[in-house]
């Protein structure tokens, strides 16, 4: 039977980290690399809906994270065009391409919300693998 040395409180991710730290030093990275895998698993879902031509649209699509955050980037130089064929708007010479607005966007909002319960599960085991690794007990 184990036993409990520590009972560690974790109200957000900072904390988190912090508690992590203080157990195992490569914590915080392993939990970023968490975080990295969490917006992958969004950029996953959210891709096949992406309109492709050369491809370069969907290969923009980037998951990047800090120790506590998590963001997803899309466009730059390869495919400027991606938030206008996310969001629509106005584009070209004299502004003569249009794409209807649509304020929520067509592909990455509506996927964080359509899988939601998901995301939040995906998150949630990834984050306790961390702490699992890091040699403490998880509820």
């Amino acid at each position: 039977m184990s036993e409990v040395l520590a009972t560690i409180h974790v109200d957000g991710i900072k904390e988190m980290n912090k508690a992590l730290k203080a157990v195992d030093k490569t914590a915080p990275t392993a939990t970023r690399l968490a975080l990295n895998s969490v917006a992958g698993f969004v950029i996953d879902k959210a891709l096949p809906d992406v309109p492709t031509r050369t491809g370069a649209a969907r290969r923009s699509w980037k998951a990047k994270s800090t120790r506590t955050s998590s963001r997803i980037t899309y466009g730059g130089r390869g495919a400027e065009y991606m938030p206008w064929l996310d969001f629509g708007g106005r584009t070209g010479k004299k502004k003569s391409v249009k794409r209807d607005f649509i304020k929520e966007g067509r592909y990455l909002f509506p996927t964080v919300r359509k899988y939601r319960a998901e995301i939040a599960g995906f998150a949630e085991g990834s984050l306790k693998k961390v702490a699992q690794n890091a040699g403490l007990d998880v509820d």
